[in-house]
């Protein structure tokens, strides 16, 4: 049986911490800046966590990394 690959680009957008949660950083903050407005801007910094369905869907991208496990 051949080894399970890691999806390259899933790992390179997402983040497990070490409790297993998924975090993923904010698209469109590096184009076009000067016309959104700052608190706009600064939520986009923010980022945010992948819950519920998505979730598991990244996980099987991610076959490496678990929740719990350190």
């Amino acid at each position: 049986m051949p080894k399970i690959k890691t999806s390259k680009t899933a790992a390179k957008r997402f983040k497990v911490t070490g409790k297993g949660k998924l975090l993923y950083c904010s698209t469109r903050l590096n184009h076009l800046m000067m016309k959104k407005r700052s608190s706009r801007r600064r939520r986009l910094m923010m980022g945010g966590q992948v819950v519920g369905g998505e979730a598991r869907k990244v996980r099987r991208l991610i076959p490496g990394v678990s929740a719990g496990v350190r």
